[in-house]
């Protein structure tokens, strides 16, 4: 079944708020189709710069329904207050843990993911939450041009399965400059940070995305079988 993810999100998610320590934090439910193939939760929170509106989280919420997978996006308190700037670690971890109750579905495994600092929220709260697995796209190894402040712990300690899908010419860290093990990587040729690729880039902008999903889709049905 193919997971070429469309320009718009599926129609009629459903939206709710979740009280946390840290404030209300929101999610945008995309269920799977039909309902009665949900399989797992795949549950992507957005990272410090932007929202859930950045194209991976769009491309995942579009095509990973269809294959039994219901996407929650969720979106930090600090985001749904309208600030600025994103909060401290600590203050994300107690939001995400905050609103993981409302995450759970009666039988359903529930998927931890992210991006960039959403990503490291995951991997960090994964095996006390009890995470299927972690997704972490666009994994911040370290900030822009100083690898010795590693953040390779967070990673390698997520302590469940994990994906990590990373941009080739990410500044957080390139492909080639994470460890080993404990982890699968799969590299973006020519993406960024936010996994955009240039203009005239090959392959493009629309290829890069199916790579993100089918990929996606491939380690979620490896990891919870349908």
């Amino acid at each position: 079944m193919s997971t070429r993810p469309t320009t718009t999100p599926p129609a009629a998610p459903r939206t709710e708020t979740a009280e946390t320590p840290a404030g209300t934090a929101r999610i945008t439910w995309y269920p799977a189709r039909p309902a009665r193939s949900a399989r797992l939760v795949l549950a992507v929170g957005h990272g410090a710069g932007g929202g859930i509106e950045a194209r991976d989280l769009v491309a995942l919420a579009a095509a990973l329904p269809a294959r039994g997978v219901t996407v929650a996006l969720v979106e930090q308190p600090w985001r749904v207050a309208g600030k600025k700037v994103a909060a401290a670690p600590k203050v994300l971890d107690e939001g995400w843990r905050g609103l993981w109750p409302a995450l759970a579905r009666p039988g359903l495994p529930v998927v931890a993911g992210g991006r960039s600092a959403g990503a490291r929220v995951a991997c960090r709260t994964a095996a006390e939450l009890g995470a299927a697995g972690v997704l972490a796209l666009a994994f911040p190894l370290h900030p822009p041009g100083k690898p010795e402040n590693s953040r390779a712990g967070e990673l390698t300690g997520a302590g469940v399965p994990t994906l990590v899908l990373q941009g080739g010419r990410d500044p957080f860290g390139r492909p080639e400059e994470f460890p080993e093990g404990g982890h699968e990587l799969v590299e973006v040729p020519g993406a960024d940070h936010g996994l955009a690729v240039p203009r005239k880039a090959d392959p493009g902008q629309e290829a890069v995305l199916e790579l993100v999903t089918a990929s996606v889709a491939d380690w979620l049905d490896r990891l919870v079988p349908a």
